[in-house]
């Protein structure tokens, strides 16, 4: 059966990634919460956890990290 969400010849999107200004917000999409929960600690500020706030200077290594798993953000 196909998955009437996914856009033909589109890959998923694990992550979105929104620009605020100051920070960025890193929202998972479907099991995406997965990989925040095993790589993102919920000890820091996070409250609007799953979704991620993220500070511009740790922005690109985060995005790195997911792409390196074979996780989508767009």
């Amino acid at each position: 059966m196909t998955d009437p969400n996914k856009k033909s010849g589109t890959s998923p999107t694990d992550f979105t990634l929104q620009d605020e200004g100051s920070i960025f917000l890193l929202v998972p999409q479907n099991s995406a919460r997965i990989w925040i929960a095993e790589h993102i600690s919920r000890e820091g500020f996070q409250p609007y956890w799953p979704t991620i706030v993220v500070e511009h200077r740790y922005i690109s290594d985060i995005v790195e990290g997911i792409r390196n798993d074979g996780l989508a953000v767009s």
